[in-house]
């Protein structure tokens, strides 16, 4: 695939996107989006980049919020990666969700910026409970397949890799990506857009990792997954209060890569 010079690229979405649970030295969060601004940096410098992404954003919010700000700034580069926290809603407002994805995909498509997205992983080989989630999980993904399909985007497909049943992929929470997990997920996107240097040896799993874990490994993901994430979606629900109330996204304005690594320096 013959490499494209970008010049302005936009991050859009939730959690992932902001980089929870990935934090660099100083422990400031990075996430994949701000490592693959980095690789594109560095082998055509000159990107500017901008995180418009805040923990519990839905597809709703990201069309309403994020999209329109994103445009404004005219990039070539967007990357998109929203739904999981829709996945957990009643059927109608999910239903409305996969259908306000299908116009975020149609606006980003029209933009004519190049997109990369995501599908969402297996989360039942790691998670018992991902058993009550999997059927929308695999309804949202077809949603983005055929999106990518239908409108050339760039596809990671993290559903069926074998890297992704790794718990070390995976935070305290076993729902978002640990930094292994984000620097993998980096990874991938500079395959999707055919960076130079990059593979598919993220998708593979780590040597002496199986890719199918015990019942044992799979119980201690549930257990740390209802005190790390059950839990407190329960006590923040409670409250009526989502995981981004009060945010603002990290890196609002498109800035130069080179600028945004000396100000972490």
């Amino acid at each position: 695939m013959a490499e494209h010079r970008y010049r302005r690229y936009v991050a859009v979405g939730d959690s992932q996107t902001e980089g929870l649970w990935d934090v660099d030295d100083s422990g400031a969060l990075m996430g994949f989006a701000d490592r693959l601004a980095g690789m594109i940096d560095l082998h055509s410098p000159g990107l500017s980049y901008a995180n418009l992404a805040i923990r519990g954003k839905r597809v709703r919010d990201v069309l309403d919020e994020q999209l329109p700000q994103a445009l404004s700034m005219q990039p070539d580069l967007v990357t998109v990666c929203v739904g999981m926290n829709d996945v957990t809603r009643p059927g109608r407002r999910f239903r409305a969700a996969l259908a306000d994805l299908d116009e975020l995909h149609r606006r980003l498509a029209a933009s004519g910026a190049t997109v990369v997205t995501t599908t969402f992983p297996d989360i039942t080989r790691i998670l018992p409970a991902g058993r009550l989630l999997v059927a929308r999980v695999l309804e949202i993904n077809e949603v983005i397949r055929s999106a990518a399909a239908d409108h050339n985007f760039r596809l990671v497909d993290l559903y069926d890799a074998e890297s992704m049943t790794d718990p070390d992929v995976w935070s305290p929470d076993r729902v978002h990506g640990s930094r292994t997990g984000h620097e993998l997920f980096a990874s991938a996107a500079a395959e999707a857009l055919g960076l130079p240097g990059s593979n598919h040896d993220w998708a593979l799993p780590r040597a002496g990792v199986s890719a199918h874990q015990s019942l044992r490994s799979r119980m201690y993901s549930q257990l740390l997954w209802t005190q790390n994430m059950f839990m407190p979606w329960i006590w923040r629900h409670l409250r009526g209060r989502g995981a981004g109330h009060g945010r603002v996204a990290r890196h609002p304005e498109l800035t130069p890569v080179s600028a945004q690594r000396s100000q972490a320096q």
